[in-house]
């Protein structure tokens, strides 16, 4: 681990507006596109993960959500603001290498939980 307790340390960070991408490339080699939207519906904040197991909130109506902001949080995290002014979770680099390592399968659940709901990406 190195400080703060980071094991993963990015060694680019990107934002794509245009794309409404943020790239971020890690120390190990791991290279990650990740939309603005995923970022948005799986914020760390406790607005959208709850304040306990199984309280996670569906978001929903984010297809279109782009990123106006990236500030870092000492060295160990940055705090993203979105165009739909949520800006309170703050993305440790642990937690974005975890959500590049799990796109897939978490943005699956993500479709298949709106789909349940009746939901849309759509605002």
């Amino acid at each position: 681990m190195s400080a703060g307790g980071t094991a993963r340390w990015p060694l680019e960070l990107r934002l794509k507006r245009a794309e409404k991408l943020l790239e971020i490339a890690f120390d190990d080699g791991s290279h990650f596109s990740l939309p603005a939207e995923y970022l948005r519906v799986e914020s760390p904040s406790a607005e959208v993960q709850g304040h306990g197991p199984g309280q996670k909130t569906l978001v929903h109506g984010r297809a279109h959500v782009g990123i106006i902001g990236l500030e870092p949080v000492g060295n160990y995290a940055v705090r993203i603001t979105f165009d739909d002014l949520h800006d309170t979770g703050i993305y440790s680099w642990n937690y974005l290498y975890l959500l590049g390592v799990e796109y897939k399968k978490r943005w699956r659940e993500y479709l298949d939980g709106l789909a349940a709901h009746g939901v849309s990406r759509e605002p």
